[in-house]
């Protein structure tokens, strides 16, 4: 291959590259809002089911809590009512054995008090956990409900753009010889983007490992389009040409699958 022809390739194939390189990023933003949104519901679901985890606490102990105050009442109103008995006993049997009675009433009563205690300061924390969730629970929800309501108009831009990148990128397209560009489309269809890229200090710039020094001296002399032995993307010298920045990519390098 000539150096003009070979020049002339590389450069079509890096400005189909741009071209690519912009189509990816637009794909990137197509997929992203879906993903957040996804990621947002299942935020939202996890924090609801917390939420009504809380509460169902809540309503148990709240229960617990009229169980207590019912029987402290009932305890309380039985003590009083055994005492007047008490004033009213002559004999010491009796009055002993009423009065041992009384003690043990008043030692459970006592027991239900500080499970009343207990039972109030559980209730109070389960109160502040519920306020702290409801205030993420809202948040996340007020997220939610902006980022769905605004999801149409950016995939509807996103596809403007992507109709217009399409357009210019069969443009472009045009003047790359057909099996050169069948060999991008082959490469481009089995490999995470990009296709083609600079080798610079002999190291690939695609998968980040070196070339062979023999392949490294014939990209060098620029007279046929090469391809990196690890990873198989189109390679060419950065001293021949700048290629554009590339969006951000997979780290881990991808293979040919036939």
């Amino acid at each position: 291959m000539e150096d003009a022809i070979y020049f002339e390739q590389i450069k079509q194939l890096v400005e189909l590259q741009k071209v690519d390189n912009a189509i990816f990023t637009v794909r990137q933003k197509v997929e992203k809002t879906p993903r957040e949104i996804w990621e947002l519901e299942q935020l939202f679901e996890k924090s609801d089911v917390q939420r009504r985890h809380i509460l169902k606490k809540i309503s148990h102990l709240e229960e617990q809590q009229k169980r207590i105050a019912l029987e402290i009442e009932e305890d309380t109103a039985k003590i009083r009512k055994s005492k007047n008995k008490l004033m009213q006993v002559s004999n010491t049997r009796e009055y002993q054995a009423m009065t041992r009675e009384v003690d043990n009433m008043e030692k459970v009563n006592h027991s239900r008090e500080e499970e009343k205690t207990a039972l109030f300061e559980e209730l109070t924390n389960q109160q502040c956990a519920l306020a702290d969730t409801d205030l993420g629970h809202s948040s996340l929800q007020a997220e939610l409900e902006v980022k769905k309501s605004g999801m149409e108009d950016k995939l509807e831009k996103s596809r403007g753009e992507m109709a217009v990148l399409e357009q210019t990128r069969r443009q472009v397209s045009k003047g790359i010889p057909s099996a050169v560009f069948m060999r991008y489309e082959f490469i481009r269809s089995r490999l995470e983007h990009p296709v083609i890229v600079a080798v610079k200090d002999g190291v690939c710039s695609g998968c980040n490992i070196a070339v062979p020094p023999q392949t490294f001296i014939e990209l060098q002399r620029g007279q046929q389009i090469l391809s990196c032995p690890n990873c198989q993307r189109m390679i060419f010298w950065c001293e021949h040409f700048t290629m554009p920045a590339e969006p951000e990519k997979p780290t881990t390098p991808a293979t040919i699958v036939e």
